[in-house]
């Protein structure tokens, strides 16, 4: 399997939709769309790591597919609003990085 980056992440989920998926759907529906891919994403870590049974429904289903479930979505919403998830990401490090240099590292609690 060929890895691929980010932005051909991005590239690719918007071809897809141009050409299979006829077009994107709106900004909102995208949202709760993401919010239910959550949900059963939690759903399965519950019951994978938490204190709660499988039930036989629950069987079936993947974590890593519940993740790309979540994130297909997550690109669709860059996609629509006009985010490069690279440069986001990229900010997000340096935010991160100057923020928490010792915070981490001064907790007691880690």
């Amino acid at each position: 399997m060929n890895e691929i980056t980010i932005h051909q992440a991005q590239q690719q989920v918007d071809n897809w939709i141009k050409t299979i998926g006829v077009r994107y759907f709106n900004e909102l529906t995208n949202l709760g769309i993401l919010m239910e891919e959550v949900g059963e994403l939690s759903r399965l870590m519950v019951r994978k790591y938490g204190e709660q049974s499988f039930k036989e429904s629950d069987k079936k289903n993947e974590m890593a597919d519940e993740m790309a479930d979540v994130l297909w979505v997550l690109i669709c919403l860059a996609n629509q609003t006009g985010v490069d998830l690279t440069e986001a990401l990229q900010k997000n490090f340096e935010k991160k990085t100057k923020r928490d240099a010792e915070r981490h590292l001064k907790n007691d609690k880690l």
